[in-house]
């Protein structure tokens, strides 16, 4: 299970904790149940952040090398920090994220949004195959994210290619060669964040102003470049694959029967683009009812605990508005939860509103495919045709 987070894993039988060795060797404490994934993600002093991103598969010297050739570090800034400098990092980028700043947005994202919808349309009615993956949702996350906090000047893909790298680096299983070539194209992008924390405005500004280290900068844009837009990208082509195959739910919201942030919300419960996010025992501790000694890893299962029938009434059914559907832990909780949540749903809820209707009458002639990863679903492509 340890790097399928989701599919017939997230609805197998599991106990409410279990001990699982990963392709290294190494065992991890994986959480299922919603309570105590909740307690784990709420508890940073018991359930320390430290190793949220610690490469999954051990790095060999070869690419090591090629990381410290680009100056690459990773200080504790955002996800992984647990010392006395992290409310300040997170209020500095909560602010620049602030539901003001973002519904701003929505007037901009969702003309864009419509004329990308007119396009795909007429290319469907016209017999022709469309990626909504690739002409629709990979690159929106990204952009409004740049006019929100000013980003590097590169190209729209060089920093998509540089984000999915990074997610496959430091949380999927890798071989020695592919960890090199990673290594390599993270490494480039990071000298390219370094030049801009030094001097670029908005968020690294505010950073620096406040009196951060360049490692810091460099770390909280980092982590919003990875984080921040690639992972919406990848929830808005895992809903709509998943809207394909909820036709009522659909009909239910053309006819205005069904709010779109239901369906948000209840696509993220079951599709979400995070399925697990790790925590070390700090000290000596207990959950549910086992032993965890301190230093223990553990993967706290998100996407198993948005199912949890203790939580939602029908767990494995896409009912927007159901009971429990908005209390899934698709975005964290606690001090660590996403500070982009708002700017997601947002996101998501324009891309339903005025995409949903592209669905209607289509068949999938290739649905996403995700890789191995043990913690990001990453979904490649989703084409679809209508007859």
């Amino acid at each position: 299970m340890l790097f399928r987070g989701w599919g017939e894993s997230v609805d197998g039988r599991w106990p409410d904790v279990a001990t699982v060795v990963d392709h290294a060797g190494v065992g991890h404490l994986v959480v299922t149940r919603h309570a105590l994934v909740r307690r784990v993600l709420t508890d940073p002093v018991t359930f320390r952040p430290d190793n949220a991103l610690e490469a999954v598969t051990p790095m060999p010297v070869a690419a090591l090398r090629v990381l410290a050739g680009h100056r690459f570090r990773l200080p504790p800034t955002l996800a992984n920090n647990s010392g006395a400098s992290h409310p300040e990092i997170r209020g500095i980028v909560a602010d620049a994220l602030h539901p003001t700043r973002v519904a701003a947005q929505q007037p901009w994202l969702t003309a864009l949004v419509r004329e990308r919808v007119d396009r795909l349309a007429a290319a469907l009615d016209a017999g022709q195959a469309v990626d909504l993956y690739a002409e629709l949702a990979a690159d929106l996350p990204l952009l409004v994210l740049a006019r929100l906090v000013e980003l590097p000047d590169a190209p729209v893909g060089a920093v998509k290619a540089f984000a999915r790298a990074a997610l496959e680096l430091f949380w999927a299983p890798l071989d020695a060669d592919r960890q090199r070539t990673l290594a390599t194209e993270v490494g480039r992008f990071h000298t390219v964040l370094r030049a801009f924390a030094a001097t670029g405005g908005g968020l690294a500004a505010r950073l620096r102003a406040a009196g951060h280290s360049p490692d810091v900068v460099v770390g909280a844009l980092f982590f919003l470049l990875v984080a921040g837009q690639e992972t919406t990208s990848q929830f808005l082509t895992l809903l709509l694959h998943r809207l394909t195959g909820e036709p009522a739910v659909r009909a239910r919201l053309r006819a205005g029967e069904v709010a779109v942030t239901d369906v948000v919300e209840e696509g993220l419960r079951l599709e979400p683009p995070i399925v697990t996010w790790r925590r070390v025992a700090a000290v000596d501790t207990t959950l549910g009812g086992t032993k965890v000694p301190a230093g223990t890893s553990i993967v706290a299962w998100l996407a198993r605990a948005g199912r949890d029938p203790e939580v939602v009434a029908a767990p494995a059914e896409f009912r927007p508005g159901q009971r429990g559907s908005r209390g899934h832990l698709a975005f964290g909780a606690g001090a660590h939860r996403c500070v982009g949540a708002h700017l997601a749903r947002m996101e998501a809820a324009v891309v339903v509103a005025e995409a949903a209707a592209l669905l209607d009458g289509v068949t999938v002639v290739r649905a996403p495919w995700c890789p191995d990863n043990l913690t990001f679903r990453m979904p490649d492509a989703f084409v679809i045709r209508r007859p």
